[in-house]
C-alpha cells in the first residue's frame, strides 16, 4: 500500500528552514518585558494634550514620542502575528496579539487628539513651524497632513464621525459572514471522480479543471448560491457605496472617487486615463480569448473555460535552494549587492519560513518592522512553477521594504499600498525573462508566455473592469440613482460585454460577479492593482535593456520608502503614471506575448 503522505508538526521542520525571530525579540518572556513597558508608556500622550501649538519644539517632541510608541508597538504586534502563523490554532500567540491589539486601540484613542489639535493651530504659525529646522524630519509629514484641512470638520462634528466607525464598515461585515461563512455550495465531483467540497478556494481549482463538465458544474453550482442571495447582496453593496458617498459629501470632497484618491494625491485623471487606455487595446485580449477557444477545442467560450490552462505546463522538480539560485541570476541586472543581500536573506539568516506544517497559516506574505528583517512566510512546494515566482514576489517585497528601512528614518520607511506592488511584481518579471531565455523546449517557452498572458489579464484587464464598475455605480448614487439589483446586474453586464468581446458566451448568472468581489468594499483599491504591474513592466524592461543609470533610478526608488507621495516617486523611477505610457507599453507588452503563444501553439 502507498504511504499516507502528512503533513509534518512544527518541531519536525528543520531550525534552517524556519525563520528567526531573535532581532524581535529572543523569546515570549522578552515579548512579556516589553508589552508591560509599551503600556506604561502610552499615557505619556497626555502630556502633550493642548500644547501643540506652543512652539516648533513641543511638536517635535510628540512626534518623537509617537514614533518611539509606534515602533516599539511594532515590533509587539510583527512578533505575535508571526508567532501566531506558524501555528494559528496555537491559543498562546493568539491571546498575545488580542491583548497587543487592545493596547495598541487604547493608544491610538489616546493619541487621537494630535492630528485634530495640529489642524487647529493658527495658519501663519504653522507655516512658520514648517520652516523650522526643528520640525525638519518631520516636514513632510506634516505637510501631508495639512492638505487634509479643508475636509477637517469641527470637533464636535468630527467626534460624531468617529463614533460611527464601526458602524460604517458594517455593511463590509455582513458580506463577508455571508459570503465567508453562510453560503454553502454542495459538492461536485472532480475529472478522477472524487467529490470536493465546492468553496471559495476550490471554486478557482475546480475552473483549472481539463473536464469541461466539471467546470460547467462548479460554476452552476456556485453562482446558484449567489443568485438565490442576490437581492441581500445587492443591498448590502448599495448601502457601503452609499456610505462612501455620504462620507465624501460630508467633508466636502467633489466625489467619492475624489476622496479615496485625495491620500496619495492622485489625480482622477490618472484613473480615468487606465480605462481609456485599457478599452483601446481590448482587440487584444478577444484575439487572446480567440486563441484560447481554439487551443481548447470548443465551440463557445465562456466564464467556466477562462482559467483552465490552455498550455501543458512541464512538470517540474526545483528544490528550495535552487529556486533561491534562479532567482539571484534573474535579478542579476540589479547588481551584486541586491543580489548578495537578496541570497543572504533567503539562505542564511533565516528571513523565510519555507515549508507547510501543521497549523500553518496558508497563502504567502512578506512581513516585518522597522527593527527586523523583512521576513517572508510561504509553503514551498519543489513540484510547482508558482512556488518559485511566489517567492520572487515576496522576495521582492521584502528587498523593498530592506532598502527603505535601510535608507529612511522610521517616520518614513513605510511605503505605501499603490507602490508596495511595483517591486514584487518587478521582480516577477526579472524572472519570467530569465525563465524564457533558459526554456529548453517549445512547451516551455509557451507555458512560461501564457503565465504571464494571464498575469496581465487578470491583474491589469481585470482589475481595471472592476475599478470602472466601482466608478459607476457611485456615479449613479451621487446622481440619486438607486442601486437595485437589476441596476446592478446590468452595470456589470454592459462591462462584461465591453471587456469579453463578441464571440464571448456570458451565462446568465454572470453578471452576478459584481456582487461577490470582497474589494468594492474598501472602493477605488483595485485600480491600484492595474497601475502597480504596468509601472512593473516599464521599470522591468527599463533595466532590462538600460545600463546603470536605469538600474540606479529603480534602487532609489526602492530606498525611498514613503518619504514621497507614491507618483513623484515612480516619476523619479523612470515611470510617469500621469500619462498613459506605462498602460500603454503593459498592453503591448500583452499584444507582444498573444502573438507569440499563438505562433508557438
Amino acid at each position: 500500500m502507498a504511504k499516507t503522505k502528512r503533513i509534518p508538526g512544527r518541531e519536525q521542520i528543520a531550525q534552517d528552514d524556519t525563520w528567526n525571530l531573535n532581532p524581535l525579540f529572543a523569546s515570549n518572556a522578552a515579548w512579556e518585558r516589553a508589552f508591560r513597558q509599551f503600556e506604561k508608556k502610552v499615557p505619556g500622550f497626555e502630556a502633550f494634550r493642548g500644547r501643540l501649538g506652543r512652539s516648533p519644539k513641543v511638536l517635535r517632541a510628540c512626534y518623537d514620542f509617537e514614533a518611539e510608541i509606534e515602533r516599539l508597538g511594532e515590533r509587539l504586534g510583527v512578533y505575535a502575528y508571526l508567532k501566531s502563523s506558524e501555528n494559528v490554532a496555537d491559543s498562546t500567540y493568539q491571546g498575545m496579539l488580542a491583548r497587543f491589539a487592545h493596547v495598541a486601540t487604547h493608544a491610538g484613542e489616546i493619541a487621537s487628539f494630535i492630528a485634530p489639535e495640529i489642524q487647529a493651530i493658527p495658519r501663519d504659525t504653522i507655516r512658520a513651524y514648517l520652516k523650522s529646522e526643528i520640525l525638519a524630519p518631520y516636514r513632510f509629514s506634516l505637510e501631508k497632513l495639512l492638505r487634509y484641512r479643508p475636509y477637517i470638520l469641527s470637533k464636535e462634528e468630527e467626534r460624531i464621525l468617529a463614533m460611527q466607525g464601526e458602524v460604517a464598515g458594517g455593511p463590509g461585515k455582513i458580506f463577508g459572514q455571508l459570503n465567508d461563512a453562510d453560503l454553502k455550495f454542495g459538492f461536485v465531483k472532480d475529472e478522477n471522480g472524487q467529490e470536493v467540497e465546492l468553496s471559495q478556494s476550490s471554486f478557482r481549482s475546480l475552473l483549472d479543471s481539463p473536464k469541461r463538465s466539471v467546470r460547467q458544474e462548479a460554476f452552476k453550482k456556485f453562482y446558484a448560491q449567489y443568485d438565490a442571495h442576490a437581492h441581500t447582496l445587492a443591498a448590502t453593496l448599495s448601502t457601503s457605496v452609499l456610505q462612501d458617498v455620504y462620507h465624501a459629501k460630508v467633508r466636502n470632497h467633489p466625489s467619492a472617487l475624489e476622496a479615496a484618491l485625495f491620500s496619495d494625491k492622485v489625480p482622477v485623471e490618472v484613473y480615468d486615463q487606465l480605462i481609456e487606455t485599457v478599452h483601446a487595446h481590448l482587440g487584444t485580449l478577444y484575439r487572446y480569448l480567440d486563441l484560447r477557444k481554439r487551443a481548447l477545442r470548443l465551440k463557445d467560450l465562456r466564464a467556466c473555460d477562462v482559467y483552465v490552462p490552455m498550455v501543458k505546463t512541464p512538470k517540474v522538480h526545483i528544490p528550495y535552494a535552487q529556486a533561491v539560485d534562479q532567482i539571484a541570476a534573474a535579478v542579476a541586472p540589479l547588481g551584486d549587492e541586491y543580489v548578495k543581500t537578496l541570497r543572504a536573506g533567503l539562505l542564511e539568516h533565516r528571513w523565510v519560513d519555507r515549508y507547510e506544517n501543521q497549523g500553518k497559516r496558508s497563502g504567502a506574505y512578506s512581513y516585518g518592522c522597522y527593527d527586523s528583517p523583512p521576513y517572508i512566510m510561504m509553503n514551498y512546494k519543489e513540484d510547482v512553477l508558482d512556488g518559485v515566482f511566489t517567492l520572487a514576489h515576496e522576495a521582492g517585497h521584502s528587498m523593498h521594504s530592506h532598502h527603505s528601512r535601510r535608507s529612511q528614518p522610521y517616520q518614513y520607511a513605510h511605503y505605501t499600498i499603490f507602490v508596495a506592488e511595483v517591486a514584487s511584481t518587478f521582480n516577477e518579471q526579472l524572472l519570467g525573462h530569465w525563465m524564457m531565455q533558459q526554456a529548453k523546449t517549445k512547451a516551455e517557452r509557451a507555458s512560461l508566455i501564457n503565465k504571464e498572458i494571464e498575469e496581465i489579464r487578470g491583474t491589469l484587464i481585470r482589475q481595471t473592469m472592476f475599478a470602472e464598475f466601482e466608478k459607476k455605480i457611485h456615479t449613479l448614487a451621487e446622481a440619486g440613482q438607486p442601486l437595485t439589483l437589476d441596476v446592478l446586474r446590468a452595470e456589470y453586464r454592459s462591462l462584461i460585454e465591453c471587456y469579453f468581446g463578441p464571440n464571448f458566451v456570458i451565462d446568465d448568472v454572470l453578471d452576478l460577479e459584481g456582487l461577490r468581489i470582497p474589494h468594492f468594499y474598501g472602493a477605488f483599491y483595485v485600480y491600484k492593482y492595474a497601475t502597480g504591474i504596468s509601472a512593473a513592466i516599464a521599470l522591468s524592461q527599463q533595466v532590462l535593456q538600460g545600463g546603470r543609470t536605469e538600474r540606479d533610478r529603480y534602487l532609489r526608488f526602492l530606498q525611498s520608502g514613503g518619504a514621497k507621495f507614491p507618483l513623484d516617486q515612480l516619476r523619479d523611477a523612470g515611470v510617469d503614471l500621469r500619462t498613459p505610457k506605462p498602460v500603454e507599453l503593459a498592453m503591448k507588452r500583452f499584444e507582444e506575448l498573444v502573438v507569440e503563444l499563438e505562433q508557438l501553439i
